[in-house]
């Protein structure tokens, strides 16, 4: 069976590098990203963040408009306890369980 251009571009999940950010007044847990960059990437609730092809988090994101499109806003404390520098690139993609 062949499948259709469109349909293989359905299938693949979109993703972006773009810059994670340490924010003190995000709640643990969560993220922030621009509105226009999560419908992009077809995020509804939950992203999956991939540093250097190996480590992967999983973060509740909330759209705000003031977060810049290129980056991802987390909660400090958490990305510290990661080892995750402020301003590090990372894989951003919609969280798909299973």
């Amino acid at each position: 069976m062949f499948l259709t251009v469109t349909r293989v571009l359905e299938m693949q999940r979109r993703e972006r590098r773009l810059r994670l950010r340490r924010k003190e007044n995000i709640p643990y847990g969560q993220a922030r990203m621009n509105p226009e960059m999560m419908n992009e990437l077809n995020i509804s609730s939950e992203i999956e963040v991939v540093i250097a092809g190996k480590k992967k988090y999983r973060f509740i994101v909330v759209p705000l408009d003031s977060v810049p499109r290129n980056e991802v806003w987390c909660n400090a404390e958490e990305l510290r306890e990661h080892g995750i520098a402020d301003n590090t690139i990372a894989t951003i993609r919609a969280f798909r369980q299973g």
